[in-house]
């Protein structure tokens, strides 16, 4: 996997790309500190990823181009704002994926994991209780969904949410269930999938209704 990182401050270039290359097996990690350069870089080999600290100058924009110019081009923004309007904006402007710069790395590691098998990826922010269109991504039909599987009816129900890439809380609250509950239905679709994360389970569902 090449992989173009955006990010202003060499310390923290070095420590995203020693994350990525230990944790992803081949990747081959390209830092940069400013779009200019950036530009030089994708103009040179595009990559399968983009990872853009969208403090950088020019930031935004550059993440409107990117999407304009290269439509397929996956970008995960990393941002100091921890706020749903922010995220909202990042992928109404055309990135897949949204960081707040306070997750720890195994929460980059799960987004990075979601992008790359074709999800979306939006941490519970901070008016999580609130429904974003821009940012939820639609659940595939049930029936699209492995119908080998030995599943409950109720969690036949959680399924489609799962694979869209909906958290605990947000299935709890749209199937009038208490969170512990979810959390065993999750429990019983990973063991039934063989999937040994949540990351891997949504993959695999995601791959299975052809998205």
């Amino acid at each position: 996997m090449k992989v173009l990182l955006v990010d202003a401050f060499p310390m923290v270039r070095a420590a995203l790309t020693s994350l990525v290359e230990s944790r992803f097996g081949g990747a081959q990690v390209t830092g940069v500190g400013s779009v200019a350069e950036a530009r030089t870089a994708l103009a040179a080999s595009l990559p399968e990823l983009v990872l853009l600290d969208l403090h950088i100058d020019g930031g935004p924009a550059f993440l409107r181009d990117l999407h304009r110019e290269h439509l397929l081009l996956k970008v995960v923004v990393i941002s100091g704002h921890d706020d749903a309007a922010a995220a909202r904006a990042a992928l109404a402007a055309g990135a897949v994926g949204y960081v707040p710069e306070r997750s720890d790395l195994e929460t980059l590691v799960s987004a990075l994991n979601l992008v790359m098998a074709g999800g979306i990826f939006v941490p519970p922010l901070k008016d999580e209780g609130k429904p974003s269109p821009a940012v939820a991504a639609a659940p595939p039909k049930p029936e699209a969904l492995m119908p080998g599987l030995a599943l409950t009816p109720r969690q036949r129900q959680v399924l489609p949410l799962l694979a869209a890439g909906q958290q605990n809380k947000e299935i709890a609250r749209e199937l009038h269930l208490s969170v512990d509950t979810v959390k065993d239905h999750v429990a019983a679709i990973l063991r039934a999938l063989g999937a040994t994360s949540r990351v891997q389970a949504v993959a695999m569902l995601q791959k299975s209704a052809g998205h």
